[in-house]
């Protein structure tokens, strides 16, 4: 494929011809647009959005705790940002499973409650850091969308992070749907499963 096949392939699919490139020097211009348009087209995609489910703080707690556990045996960074203060439905989950004293440790050290300025200076230190960061956003639709803006202004592109968004059953309800569409993971209490 040559230089002009390819930038009428990506005008046609990302932009519009003004006027159509007749030679070297017209196609210039043409050929700075495709380099730096190439250049961001072939940046690797850092943040991972994945979306889960939840009737109640327990059973958002129940779903993510494995897969919590998990990340926590691989030493990965994990911010929880949950709309509502989640510490006292952890201690008592956490108390009832049959986990090591070490990972009920591990997991009881996070910060279950609603401290989204203090979570956000964690997530800027991962990120100057060159870090990579699982962040769990729990909560309202509304909350998830505030917070999802609020991370890509304070991450770096250039880290790899995971987005897990959990939404409240109740407040969504028929919309599930809409909102599966926007990802290509569901978090299930056994793992990340592809959304068919």
């Amino acid at each position: 494929m040559d230089l002009i096949e390819i930038l009428l392939t990506y005008l046609k699919y990302n932009g519009k011809i003004y006027q159509y490139p007749k030679d070297e020097k017209t196609l210039f211009p043409y050929i700075f647009f495709i380099e730096r348009n190439v250049d961001m087209m072939n940046k690797k995609e850092t943040k991972e959005k994945i979306c889960a489910f939840y009737a109640s703080d327990y059973h958002f707690e129940m779903i993510t705790l494995p897969y919590i556990s998990k990340k926590l045996e691989e030493n990965k960074n994990i911010v929880i940002l949950t709309e509502n203060n989640l510490k006292n439905t952890v201690d008592v989950l956490v108390s009832k499973i049959n986990l090591k004293d070490e990972m009920k440790n591990k997991i009881l050290s996070l910060n279950w409650e609603n401290d989204d300025f203090n979570k956000f200076k964690i997530i800027n230190k991962a990120t100057k850091n060159n870090e990579e960061i699982l962040i769990f956003v729990k909560g309202k639709e509304n909350y998830i969308n505030n917070i999802n803006k609020n991370i890509e202004k304070w991450t770096n592109n250039d880290v790899k992070s995971k987005v897990i968004n959990c939404y409240d059953i109740s407040e969504i309800g028929d919309n599930i749907k809409e909102i599966t569409e926007k990802y290509n993971k569901i978090l299930c209490t056994n793992g990340e499963k592809e959304i068919e």
